[in-house]
C-alpha cells in the first residue's frame, strides 16, 4: 500500500511538466499560398504568407518593408512585381504562438507561368524560408486600340516633344543612318572626280628653289654652325665641298658628286660659259683635299677663304633674269588735222 502512494506521488508530479505550454525555442513555421493562381494581365492577386512564430517575437520579410525608392520588389526578373503595401492580420493561437497573416498584392504585365521564389522571414537572428507558388499569368485578347474594361486607358506623356512622333529606330540608330549617307556621298563624289579625271585630293603645290638661293642659303647654315671654330675643319669641308657638288649638279647639269676633283675641273674647263670661274672651284676642292686626304690643319684664313670662294663662285655663276619693262606706259599718238591741213586738202 506504501508503494502504490509513492508510485502515485511520482506520476502527479510529472503531470504538470507534460501539460505546460512550451514557449521558450518555439519553431517559426512560414506558409506561402495565392488566393487565385490563375489572373489576367495587368490584374492583382492577393500572395497570403501565414507566419507562426513565438507571440512578442518581431519579425518580418526584408524585401517587402526594404526602402529602395520603389514600391514594389521585383521577382521572376522584374517580370512579377510583388506591391509593399502589405496588409497584416494577428490571430493568438494559445501556448505562447501567434499567427500573422501577410497579405501581399501581386501583378504582372507580361503572360507567362512563374514560379514565385521562396522568401526569408527573418526573427533576431534565426531566418525561416516559405514555400514557393506557382502563378499563371494570361494575355488580354484585344488590339492595341481596342477599349477594355475596368482598364484605364493609356495616357499621352507630359512635356510631348516632336521626337515622339519619330518610330523607334530613327529615334535610336539616326547616327548609323547619318553615317550611311554621308558615306554613300563620299563615294559618289570620289566616282564623279575620277570620271571628269580630276584628283580626288587638291595637289600641293611644289616650291621650286633656284639652285643659287638654295646653294647660299645652306652657306648660311653652314657658317652659323662654327665647325672649324670648334676644331672640325674635316667635316666643315665635307659639308662645304657637299654643298658645291650639289650646287653644280642643280645649275649646270654637272654629276659632281659621282665626280673627282680632277673630273669636274676637266669638266668646267670645256665649259665656256664658266671656264674663267674653274680657279675659284680648283682652290676650294684643294684645299678640301688636303684636308680631308692629307689630314692638314688649315689656318683661319683658308677656312675663311675657302668658304668666301664658295659664295663668289655662286654669287658669279647665278643666272640673270632680265626684266622686260611694260610697254603701256608710253604714251599713244593720235593723228588729227590740222587747220592748215585742211586748206591745203581743199
Amino acid at each position: 500500500m506504501k508503494g502504490k502512494m509513492i508510485l502515485k506521488g511520482a506520476l502527479l508530479a510529472l503531470v504538470p511538466l507534460f501539460s505546460a505550454p512550451v514557449v521558450s525555442g518555439a519553431e517559426t513555421r512560414v506558409k506561402a499560398s495565392l488566393d487565385s493562381v490563375r489572373i489576367l494581365m495587368g490584374r492583382q492577386a492577393i500572395l497570403r504568407l501565414e507566419v507562426v512564430q513565438p507571440e512578442g517575437a518581431k519579425g518580418a520579410f526584408p524585401q517587402l518593408i526594404a526602402s529602395d525608392g520603389r514600391p514594389y520588389y521585383g521577382v521572376c526578373g522584374d517580370s512579377v512585381e510583388l506591391s509593399r503595401a502589405v496588409r497584416l492580420d494577428t490571430v493568438p493561437l494559445g501556448t505562447g504562438r501567434v499567427q500573422v497573416d501577410w497579405y501581399v498584392p501581386v501583378q504582372a504585365f507580361d503572360s507567362g507561368y512563374y514560379h514565385l521564389p521562396s522568401l526569408p522571414f527573418v526573427i533576431g537572428t534565426d531566418t525561416t524560408w516559405s514555400n514557393s507558388v506557382g502563378l499563371q499569368v494570361i494575355p488580354v485578347a484585344a488590339k492595341a486600340e481596342d477599349p477594355i474594361a475596368d482598364y484605364t486607358p493609356p495616357s499621352d506623356a507630359e512635356g510631348k516633344s516632336w521626337t515622339d512622333m519619330l518610330p523607334d529606330w530613327l529615334y535610336y540608330y539616326w547616327w548609323v543612318i547619318l553615317c550611311a549617307l554621308l558615306l554613300v556621298g563620299a563615294m559618289m563624289w570620289i566616282v564623279l572626280k575620277r570620271r571628269k579625271g580630276e584628283p580626288i585630293l587638291p595637289s600641293k603645290p611644289v616650291v621650286i628653289v633656284p639652285p643659287a638661293e638654295e646653294a647660299l642659303a645652306r652657306l648660311a647654315r653652314l657658317k652659323e654652325r662654327k665647325l672649324w671654330e670648334k676644331g672640325m675643319e674635316k667635316e666643315y669641308f665635307t659639308d662645304l665641298t657637299e654643298i658645291l657638288r650639289h650646287y653644280l649638279y642643280r645649275r649646270f647639269g654637272i654629276n659632281a658628286m659621282e665626280m673627282t676633283s680632277r673630273q669636274i675641273l676637266d669638266t668646267l674647263a670645256s665649259d665656256k660659259s664658266v671656264s674663267d670661274k674653274k680657279e675659284l672651284v680648283k682652290r676650294i676642292l684643294d684645299m678640301a683635299d688636303f684636308v680631308k686626304f692629307a689630314q692638314v690643319r688649315p689656318l683661319p684664313s683658308d677656312n675663311v677663304a675657302a668658304f668666301d670662294n664658295t659664295v663668289s663662285f655662286v654669287e658669279a655663276t647665278r643666272p640673270e633674269t632680265v626684266e622686260k619693262e611694260d610697254s603701256s606706259d608710253a604714251t599713244n599718238t593720235t593723228s588729227c588735222d590740222t587747220p592748215g591741213a585742211d586748206k591745203r586738202k581743199r
